[in-house]
C-alpha cells in the first residue's frame, strides 16, 4: 500500500544557483551605498533587507539555521526564520548580508555579502558557541593538516607537500589580541603572516585558491563564517578542521549543556554533511576574491562567485544592472542612498 502523504524530499537543482546569485547582488547593491560612511549598522541593515526581500522569492523551503544576530548584535535574518516562497526543496540557509562591516564601513577592501544553502539538516548547529579554532586549507593540503598537531607541525606539513622550505609558506590570520601567541608560534617557525581586520570567509577561501598568495588560514573566528567557509572549501575541495571555542565560562556551560564535546575536531565534512551545497558570494567592495559594486549613471556593475559541490564548478559572474529596470519589479530601493547630515 502506497503512503500517499510520504514527501519526497526534492533535490537541489542546478538552477538554484542562479536565483541565489541574485539574493547576494541585491545585498550588495544596498550594502554598496554605504561604503566609506563609517556606519557598519545602517550598511549592515540595507543589506539584510535586501537580502530578506530577494530571498522569499526563491522556489524553496528555506530555514537560517546560521546568522549573526546574536554575536554581532546586527539586524540579521535571525535562525530560525522561514525563507523562500514555500515551495521546493526543503534547505538550510546560512547569511552573512556583510561579511566585513568594518571594512565596508571604512571602504577597505574584501567585503562580501554571502550566501549558502545546503539539504536540510546538513549543517552543523553550534548553538550558543560564536567562535571556533580554525585551520583552512585548499585541497593541496587537504590530508595533511591535522588542528591537534599545533601550528608548527602543520607549517611543516604544508611546507613539505608545496616543495618549500616554511619560509615560504603564507598564513592568513585574523588581527586580533587573542592570536599573539599564534602569532608568535608562526614567526618562529619563519613563515610569513597576511593579516585581515575582518572577513575571515574571504581568508579561507583565499587560502584554498590554487592563485593565492595565501597557504592556509589559522586562528580563532566566527563559528557562522566557519560553517559558512566550509560550504566553499566543500565545493573546492579543501578542507577546514575547526574545535568550538567558548568566550568564557557561560558559553563554555551552555555549550556542554547543548552535548558538545568541546574537544572534538570538526571537519569539513562534520560543518556541512552530504554533497549537495551551494555557496554564493558577491563583492560589497573590491579585493582579492572580488570586485566591489561599481556605481555609474543609472547602473552598476557587481562580480559575484558561485560554486555547487555536487558538481565541483566554480563560476565568477560579472553583471551590469540597470538600476530604473530593477526598479519597475524589485521591492529594493537600489538607487536610494542614506541621507546626508543635515546642517
Amino acid at each position: 500500500m502506497t503512503n500517499t502523504r510520504t514527501r519526497i524530499p526534492q533535490d537541489l537543482d542546478r538552477n538554484l544557483a542562479l536565483d541565489l546569485v541574485r539574493v547576494t547582488e541585491a545585498a550588495a547593491m544596498a550594502a554598496g551605498r554605504w561604503v566609506g560612511r563609517g556606519d557598519k549598522e545602517g550598511g549592515d541593515g540595507a543589506a539584510v533587507d535586501a537580502m530578506r526581500k530577494l530571498i522569499n522569492s526563491i522556489q524553496m523551503r528555506g530555514v537560517v539555521v546560521i546568522g549573526e544576530g546574536e554575536k554581532d548584535n546586527a539586524p540579521m535574518l535571525f535562525n530560525g526564520e522561514h525563507v523562500g516562497d514555500g515551495t521546493g526543496p526543503e534547505v538550510d540557509v546560512a547569511v552573512d548580508p556583510v561579511d566585513g562591516t568594518t571594512l565596508m564601513s571604512k571602504g577597505m577592501p574584501n567585503a562580501v555579502a554571502v550566501l549558502a544553502v545546503s539539504e536540510r539538516g546538513a549543517m552543523f548547529d553550534p548553538s550558543a558557541v560564536f567562535y571556533m579554532e580554525k585551520l583552512a586549507v585548499g585541497p593541496a593540503y587537504a590530508d595533511v593538516i591535522d588542528i591537534n598537531a599545533g601550528v608548527a607541525e602543520n607549517i611543516r606539513r604544508i611546507a613539505k607537500v608545496k616543495g618549500t622550505d616554511v619560509s615560504e609558506v603564507t598564513v592568513c590570520v585574523l588581527d586580533r589580541s587573542r592570536h599573539d601567541d599564534l602569532v608568535a608560534q608562526i614567526r618562529r617557525t619563519g613563515a610569513g603572516i597576511r593579516f585581515i581586520s575582518d572577513g575571515d570567509i574571504a581568508g579561507s577561501i583565499a587560502a584554498a585558491r590554487g592563485e593565492s598568495d595565501v597557504d592556509v588560514l589559522m586562528g580563532i573566528g566566527g563559528t557562522p563564517e566557519g560553517i559558512i567557509s566550509a560550504c566553499a572549501l566543500k565545493c573546492m575541495g579543501g578542507a577546514m578542521q575547526a574545535k568550538l571555542w567558548p568566550r568564557d565560562e557561560q558559553e563554555r556551560e551552555k555549550a556542554l549543556a547543548a552535548g558538545h564535546d568541546l574537544d572534538r575536531v570538526l571537519g569539513t565534512d562534520d560543518l556541512v554533511t552530504g554533497d549537495n551545497c551551494f555557496f554564493v558570494a558577491t563583492g560589497v567592495t573590491s579585493g582579492d576574491l572580488l570586485r566591489g559594486v561599481r556605481y555609474r549613471a543609472g547602473g552598476a556593475y557587481t562580480q559575484s562567485i558561485v560554486m555547487r559541490s555536487k558538481s565541483g564548478t566554480i563560476r565568477v559572474i560579472d553583471s551590469y544592472h540597470r538600476l530604473e529596470k530593477l526598479a519597475l519589479y524589485s521591492a529594493v530601493d537600489f538607487d536610494g542612498r542614506p541621507l546626508a547630515e543635515q546642517e
